[in-house]
């Protein structure tokens, strides 16, 4: 039997995620995946395993948007896989209104950045000891209408948004993750990781499953045949698993051409970014002892 690379991906019980962790079984993978839903886990096994029967797949169940299912759900992870080659991070959400967790975090920075900044601290060790092992955040070129950055301050904020104030904020996580990405190639200096962040483009999945009209306009895009889910899900397969790809780190790429972006600022402001791994640090700091 081959040793094929654990892979651990969130956010892959639907849309692009899913895609991509089907596209990445039929190549060779042992997926390991984060879900919330069980019988949407259990739908997604089943179409891993029709496209790829012998592929291990295992599901580690909790809710993202709570800081202390993540610890749980890293510290399971790492105490099964002493290596760990892949982690992509990639569940991600668009709310239009604000909701504040029970853990008093605002729900979108949690899901979108902070989760990953946390599993990514939880499962280190493991990347460590994996060969060439690389961490992909899904992020966006909606980054680029992300208003003004203010730090500590936007990893805390809980203020009230409406649904077209929300798209600043929604852009703001996906410049964190831009900039997380930045920085953790300092953090794994000395090691064989790799970090690349990625721009899916505009994808018809539930993604904003929150506004009323979604499944409506989900269906009349479709039908127009725009933002077929299989592009953003390709350019997550490449960065992990193609060869042009293999020693790359600290990239921003593009969906389609798979080209490298510059990203807007403060993107790759090397300060910001540390101040924002700092900020981040001091915050998580009861969750990563």
């Amino acid at each position: 039997m081959p040793e094929y690379p654990i892979i651990v991906m969130t956010g892959a019980t639907s849309g692009i995620g899913q895609i991509a962790a089907i596209e990445i079984a039929k190549r060779g993978a042992h997926l390991v995946l984060t879900a919330r839903n069980k019988e949407r886990a259990k739908a997604t096994e089943k179409l891993i395993k029709e496209a790829s029967p012998n592929t291990e797949v295992d599901f580690y169940f909790g809710d993202l948007s709570l800081m202390h299912d993540v610890r749980r759900i890293g510290l399971e992870i790492k105490q099964n896989f002493l290596k760990i080659d892949i982690i992509i991070h990639n569940a991600g959400l668009h709310g239009f209104e604000q909701r504040v967790t029970s853990e008093g975090f605002a729900e979108m920075i949690v899901v979108n950045y902070l989760t990953p900044w946390l599993l990514t601290n939880l499962l280190k060790d493991s990347l460590v000891k994996a060969k060439n092992a690389k961490i992909i955040n899904v992020a966006s070129e909606a980054s680029r209408n992300h208003g003004e950055l203010k730090l500590p301050y936007d990893l805390t904020d809980t203020s009230p948004f409406t649904v077209r104030g929300s798209s600043k904020i929604y852009g703001k996580t996906k410049l964190l993750n831009i900039m997380f990405t930045g920085e953790l190639v300092r953090q794994f200096s000395g090691t064989l990781v790799t970090a690349n962040a990625l721009n899916p483009g505009f994808n018809n999945t539930g993604l904003g499953r929150d506004l009323r009209i979604s499944s409506v306009l989900g269906k009349v895009l479709e039908f127009l045949n725009i933002g077929d889910p299989k592009r953003g899900a390709d350019i997550i397969v490449r960065l992990a698993l193609d060869s042009e790809y293999e020693r790359v780190t600290g990239g921003y790429f593009n969906v389609g051409t798979g080209d490298k972006i510059d990203p807007i600022y403060p993107g790759k402001d090397v300060s910001m970014q540390q101040r924002l791994w700092n900020d981040t640090k001091e915050l998580l700091l009861e969750y990563i002892k």
